[in-house]
Parts: structure tokens; sequence; C-alpha cells
């Protein structure tokens, strides 16, 4: 089933411990997609600049994605620059400049309106909001936000959260938005809000989904060599809906499967920078690691014991 993602596409400059690259592809719907695509068919709904290249066009096109909905503004594709220090979960932005991405208003292509799996990407509440006035039935619709508009527009983000089925944030946000220290009590209160589970982030400590049918934990899949976490949050996005839409069911089951496969791609994509690993990984290795992932936790329970 195709995945319907609406977010940012950036041209990102970087610098970590192990290096540094400039102007190179990013955004929220960039890693979101190409995660997404070993799962799914994506369909894709962003603005991009007069100067965003043929190259990057193509590629994401030939990784399936749909780009009816990719708008091409008068101006220059959205920059971000920022740094990271030896602890890699927290990025400390040194520049962002808008560009066409400040005037975008997003509109769905009348056969992106059918979606059954929709991903709203880390943007303004209310053009999530607009957003969903244009879709039609989905069966899952899945959400991102961020300090910046649980600070600034919490009203607006609280009348989406109430129109969304999943929320993926990370533990500070979640503190931050429900205003609780401990993550139980702070999911208690945001799903009081709308969305039926809530996916907690928590970077090299794996990630948290509570539901329903109660709490499940993943660890983070050990690496050796980390390099660049940026759209860490959006490749496990990816993977998580993605693998939903391709199984088309959502129980618990195939969710607690889902944030595998959201762990798996998370930890790909923090292997190089930009879209790097990404771009050269192979579906055998990521059902490799899949299988990695879960024997992390396997363990044997003995009579008596």
């Amino acid at each position: 089933m195709p995945v319907l993602v609406v977010g940012s596409v950036a041209y990102d400059s970087v610098r970590t411990p192990f290096g540094e690259r400039t102007e190179v592809l990013g955004g929220s719907a960039t890693y979101f997609s190409v995660a997404a695509s070993f799962f799914a068919p994506v369909r894709l709904v962003a603005v991009v600049g007069e100067d965003f290249g043929a190259g990057d066009r193509r590629m994401l096109e030939e990784r399936g994605v749909d780009l009816s909905g990719l708008q091409t503004g008068s101006g220059k594709t959205f920059r971000w620059e920022g740094e990271y220090g030896y602890d890699l979960n927290v990025a400390r932005t040194l520049r962002t400049d808008l560009n066409v991405f400040a005037g975008f208003r997003p509109q769905l292509p009348l056969h992106y309106r059918d979606s059954d799996f929709v991903f709203l990407g880390n943007i303004d509440p209310d053009l999530q909001q607009q957003v969903l006035d244009q879709c039609q039935g989905a069966r899952l619709v899945a959400c991102d936000t961020m300090n910046f508009w649980i600070e600034g527009k919490r009203d607006s983000l609280r009348r989406t959260l109430a129109r969304v089925d999943v929320l993926l944030i990370n533990d500070a946000e979640a503190r931050q938005l429900s205003g609780e220290g401990s993550l139980v009590r702070a999911a208690r209160v945001i799903r009081s809000w709308g969305p039926k589970v809530l996916v907690v982030k928590r970077g090299e400590y794996g990630a948290l989904m509570f539901a329903d049918d109660g709490i499940f934990a993943a660890p983070a899949f050990p690496l050796e060599e980390p390099v660049d976490p940026t759209g860490a949050g959006d490749s496990f996005a990816g993977g998580f809906i993605g693998s939903l839409a391709r199984r088309g069911e959502v129980t618990e089951a195939s969710l607690r499967q889902a944030i595998i496969f959201g762990t798996v791609m998370a930890s790909f994509d923090v292997e190089d920078f930009s879209l790097g690993r990404l771009l050269r990984l192979s579906p055998g290795e990521i059902r490799g690691r899949y299988q990695a992932i879960t024997e992390l936790t396997r363990f044997e329970i003995h009579p008596g014991n």
C-alpha cells in the first residue's frame, strides 16, 4: 500500500567529530521517503527551489518515490547547517534558511488523497491540519513535531494530535509536551489527547511504544562507528510506517515489528553522512540487522528459576 509523506526537502551542511559535509541532500521528507521506499511505494509532498538538483530528483524517482506532489518555488531550496559533539543525540543548529519552504502550502494531487498510510513530517501544525483536510479515510495517520511547535503553537498542535493515530517524538519532546517528567505519565497524558499510539525515540537508548496493549521497548542497534545522526528520526519513521504499509494491517504484532524495522533503518542512517548509507543499502542487509536486533533481547526461561 502506498505511503504519503508531507515534510521538508533541504540541503544540509553538517559537522560531527567524524567529519563534515556541505550542501548535501536532507530534509525530513527525503529521509523518510528513502527509508520507506524499501517497504512500500511513497508519495511525496514538499517544496524545493529552482536550484534543486536534477540528480537528486532522479535519485528519488529511481527509488520509486512519486514526485507529483513536489512543488518548485521561485527561489532557493531550504538550507540547514548544524553540528554535533561526541554526544550524537543532540544537534546544535548554526543556521536555518527557510527560503521557499517559508511559503510552503501543501497541495495533494488527486491520486494522493486516498493514501492509506500518511506521515506528517515535522512542519507547522497548521499545515499538518491542511494536509488532513485533503485526505480521505486514511487507515493510519502518524505525525512528528518538535520543541519549536510545542512551545510556539501548542493549541494548534493539540488540534492536530486529536486527528492522528500515532505520534513519534523524542523523550525530551514528550516531557515538554506533556509537562510530565516520567515518560509513563507523559504517554498517558499525550494519548488522552488523541493518538492511540505514542512512540518515544531515545537515540542510542532505543525506542518505547505506548499503546492500549501496553508498553513495548526496543533496543538500539550497537554501532561501532556512528558518523552522522541527521535524519535518523525520519529514517526511523520511514521504516516504521513503511513496514505497516507493506503488511497492510495495524495490529499489536505489526506495530511491534514496525518499531524494529524503524530501529533498523535509523541504525543504517547514522553510519554515513546524508543519505549515503541508505542509498548503498540492500534488502538482505535490512533483514540481517532485523534479525540481529531481535537476538539482542532473546532469552530462555528455565523451569524453577
